[in-house]
């Protein structure tokens, strides 16, 4: 983890100033997060989830066994089900919660997120083909956007727990995986980042 982190922190130190990630408490943070999200893999959300997990991750979605059953080890049933008419997908059919789901370092999720960062990046074909941000410098660059659209570096003003778990439900939305984050968050802060 630490080389891996250590070696895109150097190649990539330009991009991460230009995007406002220019202290040592803010990549430490940016990159514990991203390391707990993909490991630094470029990556498309893996959804291939029991019936068990699904009612017990997805329970707004998934009320009991019965109907999770129906779509058990079935990512992009699952997908279309979770992600339908919210963050600017359409609904079940329209098949837009697989075609947006979580990519990235960052796993970029929702129709409205692949739609502002192709604004952003100037790439239509972003729409049409969300792999494009299966590659290290597009996982890198979608991560970067995000974290400055979403003003995650005003929620860090240390490096305590309260902070990462700030940080945390800006990318998450929730508190999943917080003691991973943290002790990620604890190792990367050792590194020389700046």
């Amino acid at each position: 983890m630490n080389e891996l982190i250590t070696e895109l922190n150097t190649k990539y130190n330009t991009v991460l100033n230009k995007y406002g990630i220019d202290s040592q408490i803010e990549r430490a943070h940016f990159w514990a997060q991203l390391y707990h999200e993909s490991k630094l893999r470029p990556q498309a959300e893996n959804l291939n989830y029991s019936a068990k997990a699904l009612v017990s991750i997805f329970k707004k979605y998934f009320k009991d066994l019965t109907e999770a059953n129906e779509y058990a080890r079935q990512p992009e049933k699952i997908a279309n089900k979770i992600y339908a008419n919210r963050m600017g997908n359409g609904d079940v059919a329209s098949g837009e919660g697989w075609k947006y789901r979580g990519r990235g370092f960052i796993q970029l999720t929702g129709k409205n997120n692949y739609k502002a960062l192709a604004v952003h990046l100037k790439n239509d074909n972003l729409l049409n083909d969300p792999d494009l941000i299966l590659t290290e410098v597009n996982a890198l660059v979608s991560a970067l956007w995000y974290w400055q659209t979403n003003k995650i570096n005003d929620v860090i003003d240390s490096d305590n727990e309260l902070s990462v778990q700030r940080v945390t439900l800006k990318i998450n939305g929730g508190l999943i995986g917080i003691n991973e984050r943290l002790e990620i968050f604890k190792e990367v802060n050792k590194l020389k980042l700046i």
